[in-house]
């Protein structure tokens, strides 16, 4: 099983687990949505959500997705991120922690 993270607001994330499925903007407009492993949040936080608020890091159990994901490289990070190709349905997602 692998654990993968994905940021958003508080407010997104409580409509997204009363309809049963999260879908980022990025799904429409990219085709998925970004995620992180554990050691990339940090960078993903300085470089796309500096000064924003009510934000929550949703840990994502990969085994429980029903959107296919893999691994792909990032040439502006230089760094290979996971991609979900389709919405994050509500059961895995085993936790929405507050970021400060």
């Amino acid at each position: 099983m692998a654990i993968i993270y994905h940021i958003t607001t508080q407010t997104e994330w409580e409509a997204a687990s009363r309809s049963g499925l999260y879908e980022a903007a990025s799904l429409k407009e990219e085709g998925f949505i970004h995620c992180s492993q554990a050691g990339q949040i940090a960078g993903v936080l300085e470089r796309y959500f500096q000064g924003k608020k009510d934000l929550v890091k949703l840990v994502i159990d990969t085994d429980k997705l029903t959107s296919r994901w893999i691994y792909e490289w990032s040439p502006s990070t230089a760094d290979t991120f996971p991609h979900v190709y389709g919405p994050i349905n509500a059961e895995a997602v085993t936790a929405a922690e507050k970021i400060q």
